[in-house]
């Protein structure tokens, strides 16, 4: 395979899996397939979220109150609150 290909056929990819894997993190996806067509892509986490930091709830709050919010209402909904008793 020439080695600026990224397309494995599967019988590669299975032989080398190591370099497939390398070659995710290193150079960015690398196409598997099977039969000529395209089965899988494998890519490396850290390439696949585009290298964002990691969200936190704070974050989420903060994007939650800068939204203007929805331009309807939700009707309210009766609970069906059946309850029963467990033994633990």
């Amino acid at each position: 395979m020439n080695k600026h290909t990224r397309v494995w056929s599967l019988q590669e990819a299975k032989a080398k899996f190591s370099e497939v894997v390398r070659r995710a993190q290193t150079e960015g996806p690398q196409t598997v397939t099977v039969h000529g067509k395209v089965a899988v892509t494998i890519s490396s986490p850290a390439k696949a979220r585009g290298g964002r930091k990691k969200l936190t709830g704070a974050d989420l709050v903060n994007a939650l109150r800068a939204n203007p919010g929805p331009d309807f209402e939700l009707p309210q909904r009766e609970r069906d609150s059946t309850l029963r008793d467990i033994d633990l």
